[in-house]
C-alpha cells in the first residue's frame, strides 16, 4: 500500500438534485418514524410537528431536535434511539393517558426526583406493565404530574417486588 494517496473525498459543491426542504422533510419523516416505533403511534407528530429544526453529527446523521431553541430530543449513536429532554416529555405525557410509558413514583420521594433524584425501587407505587428495562420512561407523581423522564433501570415485575435498589435513572428533572 506504499506510495498510495488515499485522502478523504470531499464534497465540495452542494447536491443540486436534492433541495433543502425535501431534505428537512426527509430528516423529519425519520424522526418520527423513530418516535414512532419506540413510543407508539401518534408520538412522531406529537413530539416533531412541521416547525421542528435539527442538528447533524459529524458524521451527517441525525443528532438533535430542536423547538425553536430548546431541545425536545436527542438520536442515541449506539441505538438509533430517542433520549427525551423534559420538552418532549411533556408532550408525550399529554398525548398518552396513564399508565402509558409512566412510572409513579411516591409522595415521599416526588420532591427528590423533581429535583433531579433518581427513583428507586422501594418508592415506585404503580407503572405501565408494558415498560421494558432501558426503555426510555416518563416518571410521575400521584396525580399523574411529570416529575423527571429518564431509563427504566428494571423490568416491571422487578420495580414492584424489589424493594432495594435503582428503578429509573432520571435524566432530566421538572424543577432542574
Amino acid at each position: 500500500m506504499k506510495g498510495i494517496n488515499r485522502k478523504p473525498r470531499l464534497f465540495s459543491e452542494p447536491i443540486r438534485s436534492i433541495s433543502c426542504s425535501s431534505i428537512h422533510i426527509k430528516m423529519l419523516k425519520r424522526a418520527r418514524i423513530i418516535a414512532d416505533y419506540q413510543f407508539g403511534r401518534g408520538a412522531g407528530f406529537a413530539l416533531f410537528p412541521d416547525d421542528t429544526t435539527y442538528s447533524l453529527s459529524k458524521t451527517r446523521r441525525l443528532r438533535y431536535l430542536y423547538s425553536g431553541k430548546e431541545r425536545i430530543a436527542t438520536v442515541r449513536a449506539s441505538d438509533n434511539l430517542l433520549t427525551l429532554s423534559m420538552l418532549g416529555a411533556l408532550r408525550l405525557h399529554a398525548l398518552f393517558v396513564s399508565p402509558r410509558l409512566r412510572v409513579v413514583a411516591s409522595d415521599d420521594a416526588a420532591p427528590f426526583v423533581a429535583k433531579g433524584g433518581n427513583v428507586f425501587a422501594k418508592h415506585v407505587v404503580s407503572l405501565d406493565p408494558e415498560i421494558r428495562a432501558g426503555e426510555e420512561v416518563l416518571v410521575v407523581d400521584g396525580k399523574d404530574q411529570l416529575l423527571a423522564t429518564g431509563t427504566a433501570v428494571l423490568a416491571p415485575e422487578e420495580m414492584l417486588q424489589i424493594k432495594r435498589g435503582l428503578a429509573v435513572q432520571a435524566r432530566k428533572a421538572a424543577e432542574h
